[in-house]
């Protein structure tokens, strides 16, 4: 047998070993999609589109549709034979911190959020290689002034954005990296599996292409203590704080 593939899914919670090959597959199936999406089919829509922020509208909904179809590439139920929630738990890694030297669960591994939180908000603090195309500018778009009069009163597109935080940070991205990926990348990258996931996780990002460098910095912040402590809920609750953030600030714009 393989030893990429050696492991027993589903025994002591281990899971199957992927080829270098299978990994790359997943990487290209969740990120050129979403580089298509974002640089070839948003475009094409916004042409279409009538009204204020044509682009920005289209690349919320289309990169949201993305974030859905990562979500369909986990199909962890193909290894484990089943998607009851205990199985599902133990294959995704969404458990609590478990200690690699004690055994210990949970409590004051926590506290590993503290030094994950900081390490990821310092990548908003390191300026973008070049700017990012006009329309495309996810930050800039959120302190508009055209934002803040679409957004007033607009329940739907809030739910939209609710939708594409929720297959973000939860369902989409971080599940697939750090939930379905990370633990099954240690038969070609060994105990270096942990850069290799940050390495794949900010080349994804083909859709924003000035985020690549500091991107890198959530291998720190998202793959390491995601992989010490075998719980990809670290990097769910990281990578959500952002989000929550994001969708705090809009919010008052709605209720405007």
């Amino acid at each position: 047998m393989s030893a990429y593939a050696q492991s027993a899914p589903g025994a002591g919670g281990r899971s199957e070993q992927y080829s270098l090959a299978k990994i790359l597959g997943i990487w290209a199936a969740a990120a050129l999609p979403m580089a298509a999406l974002a640089w070839i089919v948003a475009p094409l829509v916004a042409d279409r589109l009538d009204g204020s922020l044509a682009l920005p509208r289209a690349l919320l909904v289309l990169i949201t549709v993305g974030l859905i179809w990562q979500f369909v590439l986990l199909l962890v139920h193909r290894e484990r034979g089943s998607l009851r929630w205990p199985v599902l738990k133990d294959a995704l890694w969404l458990q609590a911190p478990r200690s690699p030297t004690t055994g210990r669960v949970g409590g004051r591994l926590w506290l590993v959020l503290v030094p994950a939180l900081l390490i990821f908000t310092a990548e908003g603090f390191i300026p973008d290689p070049f700017p990012p195309p006009t329309g495309h500018d996810s930050a800039a778009f959120a302190q508009s002034d055209p934002l803040a009069a679409f957004m007033s009163g607009n329940w739907v597109w809030f739910a939209l954005l609710v939708v594409l935080v929720v297959f973000n940070t939860v369902l989409g991205e971080e599940l697939l990296f750090r939930g379905l990926l990370l633990p099954r990348m240690k038969g070609p990258f060994g105990r270096w599996d942990w850069v290799a996931n940050g390495f794949l996780f900010a080349a994804y990002h083909l859709h924003e292409l000035w985020v690549m460098p500091a991107t890198l910095l959530d291998t720190f912040a998202l793959s390491y203590p995601s992989r010490r402590y075998r719980s990809a809920l670290i990097g769910i609750i990281v990578h959500s704080f952002q989000s929550v953030f994001a969708l705090a600030v809009i919010l008052p714009l709605v209720l405007q």
